[in-house]
């Protein structure tokens, strides 16, 4: 797998496909639609063209076996979670992060170890004294842009 330094932009239904791709490691257009055409409601089709997407994305490899395709991830799913979060806190000023992982860790559903994990990460984290805020002017309020939070 390439360590990909561009965003890994995917749709939710090229996820999916993903999904299938990291849990099989190697595997072929339709055994990608026969997992996902009942949940889905895809035809085969549908799931070719998010294949080929995902091929010119570069996010897939693909070679010829006989008359079918099999296809193989090149970047992995933590790699593509992590560009999916620095998109995510991208957006957001950056005061709001804290408050925005707060959120996400209340509505998740956490194992013990889970727990332990993010617990043993806060506690190796040094804070800030201060966050700056990213945004453009009226986009949020706070003292860089005249009005206190």
């Amino acid at each position: 797998m390439n360590t990909l330094v561009e965003p890994i932009k995917i749709s939710d239904s090229e996820w999916e496909v993903m999904r299938v791709v990291w849990t099989k490691g190697r595997t072929d257009a339709k055994t990608i639609n026969d997992l996902l055409s009942s949940s889905k409601g895809w035809k085969l089709a549908t799931t070719k063209t998010l294949l080929g997407r995902l091929v010119k994305k570069n996010i897939l490899h693909t070679e010829q076996n006989g008359k079918k395709f099999v296809y193989s991830a090149k970047v992995t799913e933590e790699q593509t979670v992590r560009s999916a979060t620095e998109n995510i806190f991208s957006h957001i000023c950056a005061k709001k992060v804290g408050s925005t992982i707060a959120d996400l860790v209340e509505e998740a559903e956490l194992t013990q170890e889970d727990i332990d994990n993010i617990q043993a990460v806060l506690w190796e984290k040094a804070p800030v004294s201060e966050i700056a805020c990213n945004c453009i002017p009226g986009q949020c309020i706070c003292k860089e842009h005249g009005t206190e939070e």
